[in-house]
């Protein structure tokens, strides 16, 4: 067993699985750029590593992933499409990296922490847990792949209600609709996410590989085409005075005043 630590995120290689643990609890594992490269980076390496056959992501604490950190951005603003890039890449490696990945939601994601949770082969939430698309509540559009991964799940309606009215989705329901594998009770999410990467860890690498690339592509077909499509409107926003006052309003936590 091997375990390393950055700002927010730890690795940890347990008998064949790497773990990958979104480490911000102060900011409910919020993201920023920093923690987003490392993630996307750590996943392409293991990839490439014989020592390595199956991924697990959670996040510390009680939370998942609540998206973008906009503390973070504020204080160290980006280039809006840099942003987006580092933000796709990450979707981009979960999907395409030749090793079955486990998602343990283990509390609120939101965000691109949907995103994250949901490019997973094989997705497990907690019974607290819950998934949550609030980018219209700030000025943005969902970004991450979201608009393909969640459609692609519940469809066009039920996204349309997260997407545009940015409401929460309890785990439960997320589970009803098939938006996840199963739900397990809080205590249990960890360790029976950690079995089923272990089983996918002993199985046979090259014909797991195969089958996540043809589930792929029968289901995410339309993701490159989305993550480009989100990008550019995403950049836009990003710069725009609706984007703003979002997240003005929301660090004070106060109501946006939309012109």
């Amino acid at each position: 067993m091997t375990a390393t630590t950055g700002d927010g995120l730890s690795r940890e290689l347990r008998d064949s699985v790497l773990e990958l643990t979104i480490s911000r609890p102060e900011r409910m594992n919020a993201v920023d750029m920093s923690t987003m490269r490392d993630l996307g980076a750590a996943i392409r390496a293991a990839g490439s590593d014989a020592s390595v056959r199956s991924i697990l992501i959670t996040g510390i604490g009680t939370s998942f992933c609540t998206g973008a950190d906009l503390a973070a951005a504020a204080v160290n603003p980006a280039d809006p499409s840099v942003v987006m890039d580092v933000a796709n890449e990450v979707i981009r490696a979960i999907v395409e990296v030749p090793l079955p990945v486990v998602a343990a939601v283990n509390g609120p994601a939101a965000g691109v922490g949907v995103s994250i949770a949901l490019a997973a082969d094989l997705t497990y939430a907690a019974e607290s847990a819950y998934f949550l698309l609030a980018f219209v509540s700030i000025g943005l559009m969902p970004d991450g792949g979201s608009s393909v991964l969640v459609s692609s799940s519940i469809g066009r309606a039920k996204a349309a209600e997260l997407a545009l009215l940015g409401e929460r989705l309890p785990a439960a329901e997320a589970d009803r609709l098939g938006l996840v594998s199963r739900t397990l009770p809080d205590g249990d999410l960890l360790d029976h996410s950690r079995s089923v990467a272990s089983r996918l860890a002993a199985g046979p690498r090259r014909a797991l590989e195969l089958t996540k690339r043809a589930l792929a592509a029968g289901t995410l077909a339309a993701l490159d085409d989305a993550l480009e499509r989100e990008r550019v409107g995403q950049a836009e926003l990003l710069a725009s005075a609706d984007f703003a006052e979002g997240a003005m309003a929301m660090l004070q936590k106060r109501p946006p005043r939309y012109r």
